[in-house]
């Protein structure tokens, strides 16, 4: 609840000043910038050494950044660029997630949703972030397509609160770029488009975006701009998450829903927060393996890895369909983050908000909308405070076989990383992954993306 003092998440209060008349998205705001400005002016000392960069422009670190994978390549840059401007694991996932919103639309975006494992080294804790795209009480009069409430914006913004140390707009930045002066359509989302170009170009707002200039769908290669997207994105990072929720931007969302089909809320946007919470966690030797809470996951990623571990092949979980994405990062400090994003299905319900540029995800529960399991799964040693493991699963019901399964190969039955990642993850399943052995170090950590995928790996310089 909010008070005087500032915003409780996770039994942490976020203490803050009053810098406007601001709902619980504000005051965590205020918080996090107020944290990431001290933070990186002690860490320049060590970072910066004597450069003219300042923190927050690329190449200010030197040497090891760390390493990042994620199934979509320019989501991947993103978020090493952002490690090369020192920000943290969660800095860097923030870019990367908001980035897929521009980049993968189909599976990631600010009308969806999803979750997420952090460890930071000062905090010394594993955390799990839940945003999932909410639940409704019910259809509402006139929606075609029910809309699941949106928390992508919500949950990365609780995620920079508690472990990030950029300001929270210099990550969004760059998707806003992307998003304004265009970006080459990569192979994964021009894949995606491909399926299901169809049905998704009968909504004309998603036509106008996706489409090229003879109405056949955008493929690789070609450029892809929306302005509209920009706006949003810029209206966030100026207005800040909370207006997104409960001010301006909202009410934009509950009157452009209604024309979609989806009749969102501003009192639903409101009420809908996302949760910081313990890992589901057990002992692994000397380290600690974490995993999402059994209500992202089903339980299903700590089963594949003790499956895997005992020399059986894990299975995925049947008659799930939603498509999800995945992106990991460790930061040079030790500090990771592995995030599973969703829209619920693949381009959502399939319509656009005019005017605002992003897919309504569907609501779960209602129709034949169920929401697919994610998979994510980080390794560390809070006795010598950094991360040994961090790992993630896309493919549908296979997405938890595609995190634990191969972790388990590496971590317990000592397959290489590469070998372990395309045997470990059941079809459709695909892993990515970052293994550190003893230090982290360029020398002693690896980063894989699956070679069946259409991914990147990219960092460790």
């Amino acid at each position: 609840m909010a008070s005087a003092r500032g915003f409780r998440m996770g039994g942490t209060l976020f203490r803050a000043p009053s810098l406007r008349p601001a709902g619980t998205a504000a005051l965590l705001l205020s918080a996090a910038l107020l944290a990431g400005c001290s933070t990186i002016e002690r860490v320049g000392n060590v970072i910066g050494g004597g450069s003219s960069l300042q923190p927050g422009q690329q190449g200010y670190v030197r040497g090891f950044l760390g390493n990042v994978v994620a199934e979509e390549p320019r989501a991947a840059l993103v978020a090493r660029d952002i490690l090369s401007a020192g920000g943290s694991a969660a800095d860097a996932m923030v870019a990367a997630g908001m980035a897929l919103t521009v980049t993968m639309p189909s599976r990631a975006g600010l009308g969806g949703g999803g979750a997420c494992l952090g460890y930071d080294p000062r905090r010394n804790e594993l955390e799990a972030f839940l945003f999932l795209p909410g639940a409704r009480s019910g259809i509402p009069a006139g929606a075609d397509r029910p809309a699941a409430v949106p928390l992508m914006a919500r949950g990365l913004f609780a995620l920079h609160a508690r472990q990030g140390r950029l300001p929270f707009e210099t990550d969004i930045v760059p998707a806003e770029q992307l998003a304004r002066f265009g970006t080459q359509v990569s192979r994964a989302f021009a894949a995606d488009l491909a399926a299901v170009s169809g049905p998704l170009f009968a909504d004309p707002v998603s036509r106008a975006v996706f489409a090229g200039p003879g109405g056949a769908p955008l493929g690789e290669g070609d450029r892809l701009v929306q302005q509209e997207l920009a706006t949003t994105l810029g209206q966030i990072r100026t207005a800040g998450v909370g207006d997104f929720h409960q001010g301006g931007l909202a009410r934009r969302v509950e009157e452009a829903s209604a024309t979609a089909g989806g009749f969102l809320t501003v009192p639903e946007m409101r009420a809908a927060l996302p949760q910081a919470v313990p890992a589901q966690q057990e002992r692994l030797g000397d380290d600690i393996l974490a995993v999402l809470p059994q209500s992202a996951d089903g339980g299903a990623t700590l089963a594949a890895f003790r499956t895997a571990a005992a020399g059986q092949t894990p299975q995925a979980v049947p008659g799930t369909f939603g498509a999800s994405t995945t992106v990991v990062v460790q930061d040079r400090e030790g500090g990771a983050v592995s995030c599973a994003f969703t829209m619920n299905n693949l381009f959502g319900t399939g319509r656009m908000l005019p005017g605002m540029g992003f897919l309504l995800a569907p609501a779960p529960g209602l129709g034949n909308v169920q929401p697919p399991p994610l998979g994510a799964i980080l390794v560390a040693n809070t006795s010598v405070k950094t991360m040994r493991y961090v790992g993630a699963g896309s493919g549908q019901g296979a997405a938890p076989a595609a995190a634990g399964g191969p972790a388990a190969l590496h971590l317990r039955r000592r397959a290489p990383l590469d070998q372990a990642i395309q045997a470990g993850a059941p079809e459709p399943g695909r892993g990515i992954a970052i293994s550190c052995q003893g230090s982290v170090a360029a020398s002693r950590c690896q980063a894989v993306a699956d070679p069946r995928g259409l991914g990147l790996a990219t960092g460790n310089d």
